[in-house]
């Protein structure tokens, strides 16, 4: 018998609907194995790019009242050396989804190649990093270049493409609309949102880079707000993802429209047995309110 929890995105089964958020704990195929181990149906990894890259400087982590501020400049071993980790990783036996980013629609084309050819199950596009046309800005800001960067990518492979939206435009939707015009096979609503802190004693920002990106809780209403109003603007699915630290929270996403939820830094706060605990928690609520499988609850929301 069918569990409640299967459910499939993009013609990728998962065992249930948690996944790991890209860039916690996504970095090698040893801490993929102690995640699926925890319960997680998919693993996204940490963000990798055509070269590698030191980052920022510490302090890179905040935690603040609310949440975690990050501001890690997309550090990582450049995709010739993470293919290694990828192919290590399909021992597993969960869908092991690569983090990518580039600096150019050619370059995200170029990164995704190497890793489709290195076992990756799908891509998640990290459109959040700047692009040189407009300095400072993030392409996913851009539908012209998020449309250009999908086309390419989906051009140079053959495995589902997600987009990885950023929060801090005018209009999530629109932006959602031009990557599924484009050819994405999924959304991943959403990422970090612009944020700072500063230390009253020194009068200082405290991270090296001043601004970072606000995760957990405090952006999960929010969050779950751009998955409702993208789910009404596209056909293709959602991936949830903000401040998800709960099974209601994880359902509050499905019934607003995402296929599954991602899980990041409440992992921070719960440790790994948070994917268990979501998953036991999402599939004792669908028993009780006598669903059949997890399917059945996304989007009931727009229902009401």
């Amino acid at each position: 018998m069918a569990s409640r929890l299967e459910t499939e995105i993009a013609g990728i089964k998962l065992s249930n609907p948690t996944m790991l958020a890209a860039g916690i704990l996504g970095i090698s195929s040893t801490f993929f194995k102690r995640i699926a181990d925890a319960g997680a149906g998919a693993i996204i990894t940490k963000s990798v790019g055509l070269k590698s890259r030191k980052g920022y400087a510490n302090p890179t982590v905040v935690e603040v009242h609310c949440g975690m501020l990050n501001a890690m400049g997309l550090p990582n071993p450049g995709i010739k050396e993470f293919a290694e980790e990828i192919k290590e990783a399909k021992k597993i036996g969960v869908p092991i989804i690569v983090s990518i980013f580039g600096f150019s629609a050619d370059e995200f084309a170029l990164v995704a190649k190497e890793a489709a050819k290195s076992g990756a199950d799908a891509l998640e596009l990290n459109v959040s990093c700047p692009h040189v046309e407009k300095a400072g800005a993030e392409i996913g800001q851009d539908p012209r270049l998020v449309a250009e960067v999908v086309k390419k990518v989906k051009k140079a492979v053959n495995v589902p493409v997600f987009v990885k939206l950023t929060p801090n435009v005018n209009d999530i939707c629109k932006i959602a609309i031009t990557a599924a015009n484009a050819g994405a096979d999924a959304i991943t609503a959403v990422n970090t949102f612009r944020a700072m802190a500063i230390d009253a004693e020194t009068m200082r920002p405290i991270l090296a880079n001043k601004i970072g990106g606000l995760s957990g809780a405090a952006i999960k209403p929010i969050a779950l707000s751009c998955v409702f109003e993208i789910y009404r603007a596209v056909k293709i699915p959602i991936l949830g993802c903000g401040g998800i630290t709960d099974w209601q929270d994880a359902v509050e996403f499905f019934l607003a429209g995402a296929s599954a939820v991602q899980i990041g830094t409440a992992i921070a706060l719960n440790d790994l047995k948070v994917f268990k605990d979501i998953a036991d928690g999402v599939d004792q609520y669908l028993m009780r309110k006598g669903f059949g499988n997890v399917k059945d609850i996304v989007g009931l929301a727009h229902e009401q």
